[in-house]
């Protein structure tokens, strides 16, 4: 977080990676985001899809009879907010889901955040 002459965190927003934790609710929907230490809980009903990712650039080869996750990510996009700061304003990501490790990452900062993000591996 980048700290503003007003005393407000503000975000770059952008395209980026970089590792949360989520806890999800009994239908699988995220509810929870954890990000730079700080709980953030979703706000809004969260929207699922899925996007084609270039294995063939990031794998060696395909396994037979591997196919879930290997060409799809699960993305859902998320209006979260502090859950520590009640009226805190809402903020919009994109997250990502990778089924073969269970791994978590933030990928999206929409504009209208009002937050800047930094961007890391």
């Amino acid at each position: 977080m980048v700290s503003t002459p007003q005393g407000r965190d503000s975000v770059q927003v952008g395209v980026f990676t970089q590792s949360v934790g989520v806890e999800r609710d009994a239908q699988g929907r995220p509810r929870y985001l954890v990000w730079e230490g700080r709980r953030y809980v979703v706000a809004a009903e969260p929207v699922r899809w899925y996007e084609r990712r270039k294995w063939w650039v990031e794998e060696r080869r395909a396994e037979r009879g591997r196919g879930a996750g290997l060409i799809d990510h699960e993305t859902w996009r998320l209006q979260v907010r502090l859950a520590a700061a009640r009226r805190a304003p809402l903020l919009t990501l994109d997250i990502a889901h990778h089924r073969d490790s269970g791994r978590w990452r933030l990928i999206r900062a929409h504009d209208g955040t009002g937050i800047s993000l930094q961007r890391s591996a």
